[in-house]
Order: structure tokens, then C-alpha cells, then sequence
């Protein structure tokens, strides 16, 4: 089993986007691919959310959403509010240990790499120390990228986690010289290269076309993983 953690730099970045791309590249090679949500938030009971996504744009019906809150809030404060304890990252690591017979378990977080998922502080960034699992870093195009990015590579490294890459979420049409700059400045920030862009409005794309598009916009970072 492959395991890769799909975190970011914040809420809104296009983490869902990226992990059906993957997901998608994986099943038409023919792999069996499970995805898990660490905690949704901002999502009623019967609400569509991040994984029925997920099914829509790459076809994979294997999906575990561990925790749900209605607030739209980091999951430990929504999970608080609602009279939990949320979810740990020990529990997150051992519902993934489950599914040790699939050949690839991609784990999307919620919000960025160091929101807190429980009451004990746990983080997306823990999950992936619990799992010894490598991170994708998604971040969005424009101010104020680097310097998050820069800080979340960081605190991967701290933790002796690898980052298997960065992907910029949603990638303008016409990029202004912020975006730009960012394809020159983020590798330096985060200590690895760019593996790819997905193009903003990506999620609109009907399943053919949205396969078409991962398949273009991250073959380099299908290699790496």
C-alpha cells in the first residue's frame, strides 16, 4: 500500500480537486484506490461533500469521511462546539491501516497542514507522522504563497516528513505576476519543485475531460509517487 497525505497551506485551496485528480490518474491504470477524509466541515448530515466530489470527478467509490461538522469551522473548534473530541490522528492512521490491501490511499486533510483535528491538539501534519506517510502540499497562486509554504515545508521537516511535492490548486487563465513568480520562487520555499498546476474551474470538468486534464497537469508528480 502507497499512502500519500493531500494537505495545503489553508482552507479553499483546491485539496479535493488535486486528491480526485490522483485518484483518478491511479484507477485508470487499474489500481485499486481508497480515499480518506480526515474531517469535513461546514457540511450538514445528507449534505453532498468533499468525497461525493471526489466520486463524480474520478469514478472511485472507495471513500471513509472519519468526522462531520455542520459549522464551518477548523474541525477541533467545529467538533467542540458540537460536543466532540474530534478525530485523532491515531484514529485517522489506524481507519488507513484498514485499508492496507488497496494499492493506494490517498488521506485529503481539512483546512491546512497544522489545523487542529481534536481536543489534544493533533494535526493534519500528525496524521502524517502516525502513518510515516509522504505530504502533498496544495497551495493556491498569488500573496502570501510562499511564505505559507515556506512555513509548512518547515514544519514537515521538523517532524522528519517528506513533501512529495507542491500543486497549485487552481491555476488562473491569466495569471498575474504574483502567480508567475510563484512557478520561479515556490521550490526554493518549499525545497522541492512545483509537480504540478491545475487549472481553476477543473472541478466543472465532466469525468473524461477531467481525466484528460490530471493526466496532463500532474504527470510529473504521478512519477514521484
Amino acid at each position: 500500500m502507497r499512502t500519500l497525505v493531500v494537505s495545503g497551506t489553508g482552507t479553499g485551496v483546491g485539496k479535493t480537486v488535486v486528491t480526485a485528480a490522483l485518484a483518478a490518474r491511479a484507477r485508470e491504470r487499474g489500481e485499486s484506490v481508497a480515499v480518506v477524509k480526515v474531517a469535513q466541515t461546514g457540511v450538514g448530515p445528507g449534505e453532498p461533500g468533499d468525497l461525493d466530489e471526489v466520486r463524480r470527478l474520478s469514478g472511485v467509490g472507495d471513500l471513509h469521511e472519519l468526522a462531520r461538522f455542520a459549522e464551518p469551522l477548523a474541525p477541533a473548534t467545529a467538533a467542540r462546539r458540537a460536543g466532540s473530541d474530534g478525530v485523532s490522528p491515531a484514529e485517522v492512521a489506524a481507519r488507513v491501516r484498514d485499508l492496507e490491501d488497496r494499492d493506494l490511499v490517498l488521506v485529503e486533510g481539512a483546512g491546512g497542514l497544522l489545523v487542529r483535528l481534536d481536543a489534544e491538539g493533533g494535526t493534519v501534519a500528525d496524521v502524517a507522522a502516525e502513518l510515516g506517510a509522504p505530504v502533498l502540499l496544495v497551495v493556491r497562486a498569488g500573496l502570501g504563497t510562499l511564505s505559507a509554504t515556506a512555513l509548512a515545508a518547515e514544519a514537515l521537516r521538523a517532524r522528519g516528513l517528506a513533501c512529495a511535492g507542491v500543486v497549485i490548486g487552481a491555476w488562473p487563465a491569466e495569471p498575474d505576476l504574483a502567480a508567475r513568480c510563484n512557478l520561479e520562487d515556490l521550490p526554493a520555499y518549499a525545497g522541492v519543485p512545483v509537480t504540478g498546476r491545475l487549472p481553476g474551474g477543473a472541478g466543472a470538468l465532466g469525468r473524461r475531460a477531467f481525466l484528460a486534464m490530471a493526466t496532463e497537469a500532474i504527470s510529473e508528480l504521478e512519477v514521484r509517487t
